[in-house]
């Protein structure tokens, strides 16, 4: 019994990912890949909405790279952009979602549903959630998470690739990307958002579309296999 311990106890140790995926490639830099300005898209300048302090230093904590944006169109909808990289996304460090971080802004989370989105680089999993916070402030969220090279639906898929990234021994990164908008008409916010993630996607490079959204051909190869 001690015996099998010790080999089951060495086997874990010898499975278990030490390489992180984000070293075997070249740096990720958001901010530098993101336009300023985009299709019927530019940068505004406004001032920043809800802070918690404590929620701020968890992000400092658990990411790499943070970027928050505000773009506006020429029919002037505005629409707040977050994406949020971390190199790490093992489970004590993995990305956390809004339906957990509006709430501990002093948001309450009205409905949150999966669903797709169609681009012309393919179908990205995302989830679409309706928020208020207070009787006046209503803004419905559309965000994807991405896994390595892949956006995931969280739960058992976001696990099952976690599980195929460490056979091969890697420690996958992954981003949380989140579009927002002030708006009391979630299918007008939806659809709004919907068309800023396109433009936004058809100004990006093929091999930033791939990191940022899971969409196109990876580049990674493990064990002589193409990731899929």
């Amino acid at each position: 019994m001690a015996v099998l311990m010790t080999c089951a106890a060495a086997a874990a140790a010898y499975l278990k990912p030490h390489m992180y995926l984000a070293d075997t490639r070249s740096p990720m830099e958001i901010a530098p890949s993101i336009p300023v300005a985009f299709g019927g898209w530019k940068l505004a300048t406004v001032s920043g909405g809800v802070v918690n302090p404590q929620q701020q230093e968890l992000v400092n904590t658990l990411y790499s790279e943070v970027i928050s944006r505000v773009y506006v169109n020429r029919s002037g909808d505005q629409i707040m952009l977050s994406i949020a990289y971390g190199k790490n996304q093992s489970d004590s460090l993995q990305v956390h979602k809004p339906e957990v971080c509006y709430p501990a802004q002093g948001y309450q989370v009205i409905s949150n549903r999966a669903g797709e989105m169609a681009t012309p680089f393919g179908r990205i999993p995302v989830r679409r959630l309706e928020t208020s916070y207070g009787s006046q402030r209503r803004e419905p969220v559309t965000y994807w998470t991405t896994l390595g090279d892949h956006a995931v639906l969280g739960g058992l898929d976001k696990r099952l690739r976690e599980i195929w990234y460490g056979i091969n021994g890697y420690i996958a990164d992954g981003l949380l990307f989140r579009v927002s908008s002030i708006d009391s008409s979630s299918s007008h916010a939806f659809e709004v958002q919907a068309g800023f993630v396109n433009e936004l996607l058809a100004a990006l490079s093929r091999s930033d579309r791939l990191r940022l959204a899971g969409l196109g051909p990876s580049a990674l190869f493990v064990g002589g296999a193409r990731a899929r």
